[in-house]
């Protein structure tokens, strides 16, 4: 059967710890300089309806490592910007590559594609999810502290497609997410209550982070959003991570951001700078959690 990855959900508990591992060894491996050929004469296509720098380059370059290929398509390259249907895309190009990377808006486009694919499909990023991206902050925190199991996470900002990753995340490593946001800003509902108890949302950010291990955040605006970024910033004007906010967390607790960040908005320059932020390891980390996926997906 053909296993996609859509979201963190469409994996196990056990199947995700285990790429958490696989991921530190491909990473050890790399650098000792290592030649891996797992995945030799696959082919990876990446659709691109959002820009990306990240996205592209820790999938491109993962390819490469493991002696496959990549494909970069936008939609000027492709009839899909022509108006041919997402299902007779899937189709045709899961008849001539090995698995289907798509980074885009609509969180529908990537499932529809999915429903007609022969080979497996990653969720690049949408605007509900972005699975991989927390394979990469997971496989940080578990080399920075050790497993996050029973630890606590704040989010501070939007509800956005990553806070509704780190709540799915939540449930798979069990550890419990509080979630700063403004009213009017919080995760879809439904995504929230499946939680269950491991996740609440906190309106006042300073209680949010008291005592976790984790300070999370994001841009206030992401793509797409630009026209809202000045209401933005009145909304979210308390909900910046500052030195004084990540000092109610605890001594050792870490800074995560996806990037890239607007330093004087989202986070001061002073915390994203500082000893404790991981920002870099975690900006690596997705070369080599995408590359223990894409493996998990197609060796």
């Amino acid at each position: 059967m053909t296993r996609h990855f859509l979201t963190l959900l469409d994996l196990s508990a056990d199947e995700l710890r285990g790429l958490i591992r696989r991921a530190g060894e491909l990473k050890a491996s790399h650098r000792r300089g290592e030649i891996n050929t797992t995945l030799r004469h696959k082919v990876l296509a990446m659709i691109f309806e959002k820009a990306s720098t990240r996205t592209r380059v820790s999938f491109e370059a993962g390819m490469i490592q493991m002696g496959g290929a990549a494909m970069f398509l936008s939609p000027n390259d492709t009839q899909l910007g022509r108006g041919e249907p997402v299902e007779d895309t899937a189709r045709v190009l899961s008849r001539m590559v090995d698995a289907v990377m798509i980074r885009t808006f609509d969180h529908a486009m990537v499932e529809t594609f999915a429903a007609h694919s022969r080979v497996p499909v990653i969720n690049g990023l949408t605007d509900r999810f972005h699975p991989c991206q927390l394979l990469a902050d997971m496989l940080t925190y578990f080399e920075h502290r050790g497993d996050i199991r029973g630890r606590t996470v704040a989010w501070i900002g939007d509800g956005n497609n990553m806070c509704h990753s780190y709540i799915n995340a939540a449930r798979r490593f069990d550890f419990e997410l509080r979630i700063a946001c403004p009213e009017g800003y919080d995760p879809d509902p439904e995504i929230l209550a499946a939680a269950g108890d491991r996740c609440r949302v906190v309106r006042d950010p300073m209680v949010a982070v008291g005592g976790v291990d984790l300070v999370v955040t994001d841009v206030w605006a992401s793509m797409g959003q630009e026209a809202e970024q000045k209401a933005r910033e009145r909304a979210f004007a308390g909900y910046q991570v500052t030195p004084d906010l990540m000092a109610q967390a605890a001594d050792d607790a870490l800074f995560m951001h996806c990037l890239p960040a607007h330093r004087g908005e989202e986070v001061a320059a002073e915390v994203i700078d500082a000893p404790d932020s991981v920002v870099w390891d975690e900006a690596e980390n997705r070369l080599h959690a995408q590359k223990a996926l894409l493996e998990f997906l197609l060796a």
